[in-house]
């Protein structure tokens, strides 16, 4: 299924194949160990993840549920009249559906499938990036995007990637993707990555977002097993990355955003109680570097694995703030 497709998600072999996700995961780690495969954003891909990109129709059927839940708790964070920039990727895409109701918003994208997803909303202003089309993600890339987004300074930049660590922060598998990236975060005063937790640990060929430039990560709950995820998120937490983790209840909505508008109830991500000037506990933008460390979490507030987690309502899911460790 692999050779054929390029990918396969998890769910899907342990349907096809009849057992439970568990045994079909530790097959896959034991295909993995021969050098057959790899293991991918909740799946399997091809061998030589450092230069191979799977393509749309691939990557839009792994994770699925996990990206929905990242999107409903990332568009949280938009406000009505604010201007944003969203990269490309299908959990951009997920998170676009959702801002399509927020009203006087301002998205500059270079995807055209965030394009198509705010295409009808009325309320919804959508700038496009140029660029020469790059089809396996419908994304506009090369000096003619990069040059477009010169001059232009938005509150937050919105990214995914193929992989995230906290060595060298979120990294792609194609160099010209990537530094349309680098020219989108430049334009913003705080940059949001959107990763669930099968990128966490996972390293790819060309870094877009240093972790030191990365203000928060959107990801959701890893699974009690996967240690590699679970001390990745500690050590991003270290580096003072804030971090909302979408709990399992969030994104069981109707795809596609139909549920009702995303409101007033932001995820409060970490940092000091809110300052005068802020709204909804949300710090205003600004670098990350200036920044406080989040507050210490209250006792027996744990996430699996021993992180520290402190526990807030979030919309549509849980919010956890991941204390740094005492050095």
């Amino acid at each position: 299924m692999v050779r054929a497709n390029g990918a396969v998600s998890l769910r899907e072999l342990a349907r096809v194949v009849q057992t439970s996700e568990v045994t079909v995961r530790r097959d896959v780690r034991a295909l993995e160990a021969e050098g057959l495969l790899d293991r991918r954003h909740g799946g399997a891909v091809l061998p030589g993840g450092f230069t191979r990109e799977s393509g749309f129709p691939q990557k839009s059927h792994l994770a699925t549920a996990e990206k929905t839940a990242i999107a409903d708790l990332a568009a949280g964070l938009v406000d009505e009249g604010e201007a944003v920039v969203v990269g490309a990727g299908t959990t951009t895409q997920e998170l676009a559906r959702r801002l399509a109701r927020v009203p006087g918003l301002t998205v500059v994208t270079n995807s055209l499938l965030v394009a198509q997803a705010l295409a009808h909303a009325n309320r919804v202003e959508v700038v496009m990036t140029g660029g020469t089309l790059r089809g396996s993600n419908y994304a506009l890339v090369g000096s003619g995007a990069e040059q477009s987004l010169q001059g232009l300074r938005v509150s937050r930049a919105f990214l995914s990637g193929s992989g995230l660590t906290a060595e060298r922060g979120l990294s792609t598998s194609n160099m010209l993707s990537a530094s349309v990236d680098r020219a989108l975060v430049q334009a913003a005063a705080e940059v949001v990555v959107l990763a669930d937790h099968t990128k966490l640990g996972t390293d790819t060929m060309f870094q877009t977002v240093p972790t030191d430039v990365i203000t928060r990560l959107v990801t959701d709950e890893p699974p009690p097993h996967d240690d590699r995820a679970l001390t990745e998120l500690q050590a991003l937490a270290d580096q003072g990355v804030q971090i909302a983790v979408a709990g399992p209840g969030a994104g069981s909505g109707p795809a596609g955003g139909e549920g009702g508008p995303p409101g007033r109830q932001q995820p409060r991500l970490g940092g000091p109680p809110p300052a005068r000037g802020t709204e909804e506990g949300l710090p205003l933008p600004g670098p990350r570097r200036n920044h406080p460390h989040p507050p210490g979490p209250g006792p027996g507030a744990t996430l699996r694995g021993g992180m520290p987690l402190a526990e807030q309502p979030g919309p549509g899911g849980r919010v956890a703030d991941l204390a740094p460790r005492r050095r």
